[in-house]
């Protein structure tokens, strides 16, 4: 019980920040209108390119017996990817309703 109210103590303004930041994203996405809601995400999932990155990073930098580093790079890369590919189709999808159709 200790190490956990050491840990609060310690790291007490990184968890207002993220609280903080859950609060007003929270806000910020509920305030956008259905129109833009595609767009924007579609733009947004770009971000998950960071995060393969960022796991690959991880994975290539933890020791080969550490499972649980190993793990959550996985995990993260196949989230994100899935988020990436994910981005992709639906940016496709929109641009192709705004091309003109040919006529025969």
């Amino acid at each position: 019980m200790e190490g956990i109210l050491e840990f609060l103590t310690e790291n007490q303004g990184m968890i207002f920040l993220l609280v903080l930041a859950i609060f007003l994203g929270t806000e910020v996405i509920s305030k956008v209108p259905t129109v833009l809601h595609t767009p924007l995400m579609s733009g947004a999932n770009a971000v998950s390119g960071v995060v393969v990155i960022g796991a690959i990073i991880l994975i290539r930098s933890a020791e080969a017996d550490n499972y649980l580093v190993l793990a959550l790079g996985f995990l993260g890369i196949a989230l994100a990817m899935i988020n990436v590919v994910g981005g992709y189709a639906v940016t496709g999808r929109m641009l192709e309703m705004f091309k003109k159709k040919k006529k025969d």
